[in-house]
């Protein structure tokens, strides 16, 4: 029985010796075709085309010899080995890596990529590629068939972005390709591939000392005070720190996630989930408004595209929501948020029976419904009297058959 895999990385370069040593000792060897085609794989061995690497796994478990899994770049990263040292197939793993797909691509685009993310495009889980290229100015996609540069660029449409299309890596069809976004959609792109999504606005050129993101950028903590967005001139009463940050909690926010924040106001709530790695549409019927929310994300250095018009009927044509604050528009604007199923819901409530009216809406859409009035006092601490007093009721619909 089997109980050591060797996996060995290939990016187009010569085999090492260490890898051309494990090879010659293979009873075993599994790969993609152009692997199983390498020179070095030994005529005697047994062959396992690699399309599922459970199944493989399996066979290599009962397998009486010495295996060797052949996979392009480095296997250790978003690669086979994480699927092999599951405890079920009982094998131990030695890995002789070799430069990663993403490090050759950034290589032949001669940029860093210390501040990019790297995603992996499957058809389950390309939307939510799409949503971190959406909410980031650099990112590498592992793309799949079904789930490549074409099928990128039409669901990143409503924004621009340059696509660095790095086709067969390594190979010596190698071919690199700089198109918009727009674009991508036009031509037929051989697999493998990567694509290398760059645009909106770079808050640094420096990116720090963590991987893909600039940590401590902007004020310390999450719903913050109106100052911090202009002053009180800006922030009306569904935009309170208290409300916001009950609204964050309710929706949690994350990367992958699509935000829809209708009625953005100053863009304090839209910074916010931004900050959190999710992508966020910001929709307001008012220019100005939406000039605040522009001025708002940029001093944060996140991103977030801006849509003016009246909801719900500007909502028609988005894309679909994970989830979704409602600031303005009332009942009728959560029922037709509520028609597109995301996830969760938050809006507010001036009075009782506006809330009612929307929890009875959000219930009849099959969500499940919180409701709870909150009340929030400002206190001058220098004389210990009352500033500003703020009742509301903050409303959530959570989506069960959605829900984790």
């Amino acid at each position: 029985m089997a109980d050591r895999v060797t996996v060995i990385g290939w990016d187009g370069t010569p085999l090492t010796a260490a890898a051309r040593s494990a090879l010659s000792a293979a009873t075993l060897v599994a790969g993609a075709a152009h692997h199983l085609a390498l020179d070095e794989v030994p005529a005697r061995a047994e062959r396992i085309r690699l399309g599922s690497v459970s199944l493989a796994a399996r066979r290599i478990a009962a397998h009486r010899g010495t295996a060797v899994v052949l996979a392009d770049g480095d296997p250790g990263f978003f690669g086979v080995v994480r699927t092999l040292r599951v405890p079920e197939f009982g094998l131990e793993v030695e890995v002789v890596p070799a430069v990663s797909s993403v490090a050759q691509a950034f290589a032949r685009a001669g940029m860093p990529w210390d501040d990019a993310e790297v995603v992996v495009a499957h058809r389950r889980t390309l939307r939510r590629a799409v949503n971190v290229c959406r909410a980031h100015t650099k990112v590498a996609v592992l793309t799949s068939p079904g789930a490549g540069p074409a099928e990128l660029g039409l669901l990143l449409q409503d924004v621009h972005r340059t696509f660095v299309i790095c086709e067969e890596l390594g190979t010596a069809r190698e071919q690199v390709s700089v198109v918009t976004s727009d674009k991508a959609a036009d031509h037929a792109w051989r697999d493998p591939n990567v694509v290398i999504v760059i645009g909106g606005t770079a808050s640094s050129a420096d990116t720090g000392w963590i991987m893909g993101r600039e940590p401590g950028r902007g004020p310390r903590g999450w719903a913050l005070p109106a100052a911090e967005y202009g002053g009180d001139i800006w922030l009306g009463e569904g935009e309170t720190d208290r409300l916001r940050s009950a609204q964050l909690a309710r929706l949690g926010p994350r990367p992958g996630d699509l935000v829809w924040d209708i009625g953005c106001g100053s863009g304090a709530f839209t910074a916010e989930a931004a900050r959190f790695g999710a992508a966020v549409i910001a929709v307001d019927r008012d220019a100005d408004a939406l000039g605040r929310t522009t001025a708002a994300v940029r001093r944060f250095g996140v991103q977030a595209q801006t849509v003016h018009g009246v909801a719900p009927h500007v909502l028609e044509d988005l894309p679909e929501p994970d989830v979704v604050r409602v600031g303005g528009g009332g009942a009728a604007v959560v029922s037709a948020v509520a028609d597109r199923r995301p996830e969760r819901i938050v809006t507010h409530a001036a009075t009782r029976d506006e809330a009612e009216l929307v929890g009875r809406d959000l219930s009849e859409h099959g969500y499940v419904v919180e409701c709870a009035l909150l009340q929030s006092v400002e206190l001058d601490t220098r004389a210990w009297r009352e500033e500003k007093r703020t009742v509301v009721f903050l409303l959530s619909g959570r989506l069960p058959d959605r829900s984790p």
